[in-house]
């Protein structure tokens, strides 16, 4: 991805601070794709999912091969971090469930670094850690997902990318945020950038009743078809 500089020469910096420049420019220069919500009180139908920014760690070449694990790579042990599951399903505004929809998601390592060769964060890489993975919706529009807990790094709450697309056609970029980040995620830009509350609240993974270390994160398209 080609990246624009700066006309004005960029200030000196440590080799630490440097690189979360760096990651702060490329964040900020990568296309941003909010948009703002419609209507999150439509009495037809459900509040859409906000659309985000795909950001500049969505990988170079998805590997159509990658399931939906994303915490381990050749099955030698399991990548660092507290391990979390990610449920839900992806419905039209009227509830109707979506199949077939092929669900993409990359987040921060446990070190919160990016399993990408644009993240020059001096923090480490996990070779277990794949920081990517897909899935296609079942019939009545569920998915899963196996992953670790994403952690906070400098400009940004932890989160989880999300890609929705039926073929060709790209149907939502988003993100999931974590409930238990409250701090973070009002330190936010992009979080708080969605101003309706219920359109934010429609950006937090929910804990799951009865399964551990599980968040539910339905997905609800503007125009599904």
């Amino acid at each position: 991805m080609r990246i624009r500089r700066a006309v004005s020469p960029a200030p000196t910096l440590a080799p630490s601070a440097a690189a979360t420049h760096r990651r702060r420019r490329l964040l900020l220069l990568s296309p941003l794709r909010v948009l703002l919500p419609r209507a999150a009180g439509a009495a037809s139908g459900l509040v859409a999912t906000p659309s985000q920014m795909l950001g500049p760690f969505y990988p170079l070449r998805p590997d159509p091969g990658t399931g939906n694990d994303l915490a381990t790579v050749d099955g030698k042990g399991r990548a660092q971090g507290k391990p979390l599951t990610v449920v839900g399903r992806v419905l039209d505004r009227a509830g109707r469930p979506q199949p077939g929809v092929l669900l993409e998601i990359w987040q921060t390592n446990a070190h919160g670094r990016y399993h990408h060769p644009h993240d020059d964060s001096p923090q480490p890489l996990d070779p277990q850690f794949r920081g990517y993975g897909r899935a296609t919706t079942g019939a009545d529009g569920s998915y899963r997902f196996l992953t670790i807990e994403p952690v906070e790094y400098p400009g940004r709450t932890p989160h989880v990318h999300f890609r929705a697309s039926r073929g060709k056609r790209e149907l939502l970029v988003t993100q999931m945020y974590l409930p238990g980040a409250a701090a973070a995620n009002a330190r936010d830009g992009l979080f708080l950038a969605i101003r309706d509350p219920a359109a934010r609240r429609a950006l937090l993974g929910l804990p799951e009743p009865g399964a551990a270390n599980t968040l539910r994160f339905d997905i609800v398209l503007e125009a599904a078809r």
